[in-house]
């Protein structure tokens, strides 16, 4: 637990750090990130042999999650059309290596690449936008506050199981009071800048993000349940890889942009 907690100051500290910096400070960390989250990704999948496939999955995840608006860069394809590419190049190399790399296995890199490379470029595109600190900031609390709230909540009141196949610990009361803590967060926003943020609007946002967060908590849980794993890496002794940390973020930051619901 000491461990644990001196590797999440340091860790947070360095991390707000940059996110108040804004620009390529906190562009460059993302970035990083994302490269650090495929690297896990492809590890966890038994993908480190294939150095074609793997290169291009991460052309591609670089080519989403670099904001090249920020350099003055304008791209000639958009993601969408980057994505075509990359998998017409995967489908090409089963083929090329009569089927010895299988379609189901570039498959999983593909969708390694939309899910790590969208949720990577969206944590960098709400900094980028209007009043983007406050929003980013919103949004990365309520989901610290949903995950705290929930394994605390969960620790002292949880009695009925929320997923056992999926996560043996966690609790429905503990899901609830994630959800609560995270709205009464999002409250608190909207009553310190109230001329951004609403008071139901910030209610909607607090719930969104916590259920949405726990969503994408789960989903990376029944991932390393299929794969047998405990953790996705070890780059934060004590906390796991990048996708362990991150797993809501990648989650939530794309669905509250398509959704709307902060300004872009």
């Amino acid at each position: 637990m000491k461990q644990r907690i001196v590797t999440g100051v340091i860790a947070g500290f360095l991390f707000i750090t940059l996110l108040v910096l804004g620009g390529y400070w906190y562009a460059g960390l993302i970035v990083l990130l994302s490269i650090l989250g495929y690297r896990e990704y492809i590890q966890m999948n038994g993908f480190t042999k294939y150095k074609l496939t793997g290169a291009v999955g991460l052309l591609a995840l670089l080519y989403i999650t670099i904001p090249w608006e920020l350099a003055g860069v304008s791209l000639p394809l958009s993601s969408s059309a980057v994505i075509w590419l990359g998998m017409f190049l995967l489908l090409f190399i089963t083929v090329a290596s009569k089927n010895k790399i299988t379609i189901d296995q570039v498959s999983v890199i593909l969708l390694g690449v939309v899910y790590i490379g969208f949720g990577f470029y969206y944590m960098i595109a709400a900094r980028l936008g209007d009043h983007g600190l406050f929003w980013t900031i919103l949004m990365f609390v309520c989901i610290w506050a949903s995950d705290s709230g929930a394994y605390f909540v969960g620790s002292k009141l949880g009695k009925h199981l929320l997923w056992p196949q999926i996560s043996p610990k966690k609790s429905i009361e503990g899901a609830v009071g994630g959800v609560v803590i995270s709205m009464i967060v999002a409250f608190g926003f909207a009553w310190f800048a109230s001329d951004l943020l609403g008071f139901g609007q910030a209610l909607f946002l607090g719930f969104v993000i916590a259920v949405v967060g726990q969503v994408g908590d789960l989903i990376q849980s029944a991932y390393k349940r299929v794969k047998g794993i405990k953790d996705t890496g070890t780059l934060l002794p004590g906390h796991g890889g990048v996708l362990d940390r991150m797993d809501s973020w990648l989650i939530v930051f794309p669905f509250i942009h398509f959704l709307g619901m902060i300004p872009h």
